[in-house]
């Protein structure tokens, strides 16, 4: 298992733990994680399960910053974009992910 935290916007953390090969939203909705709506179950198709990357591990995974045309069109849709912002039913769960923090923001697509 892998170890992932999510951030509400209050700050509140909610700690995971994800299996490896699932994505980050399967994870937080498994999990219950507030904000994290997943309105389309995972198909890239609404903007819903947005999350900031925390930009300390551009460094360490600069993967993680990379979006498809896809993720991109589909941010539009997003309240308050930014550099960091993924849509977490694009990443999967990978061991190097250990730890990695997410903050959920105030409001989703």
């Amino acid at each position: 298992m892998v170890r992932i935290v999510f951030i509400d916007p209050d700050g509140k953390r909610h700690e995971v733990d994800a299996e490896e090969g699932m994505t980050l939203m399967e994870a937080a909705v498994q999990n219950m994680v507030p904000g994290i709506d997943a309105d389309c179950g995972g198909g890239c198709a609404c903007a819903t399960c947005h999350v900031y990357v925390d930009p300390a591990w551009q460094e360490k995974l600069p993967e993680l910053f990379e979006r498809n045309e896809a993720e991109e069109d589909m941010l539009d849709f997003a309240f308050d974009v930014r550099e960091n912002s993924r849509l977490s039913c694009q990443i999967k769960v990978t061991a190097e992910l250990e730890g990695l923090e997410l903050q959920v923001p105030e409001q989703q697509g």
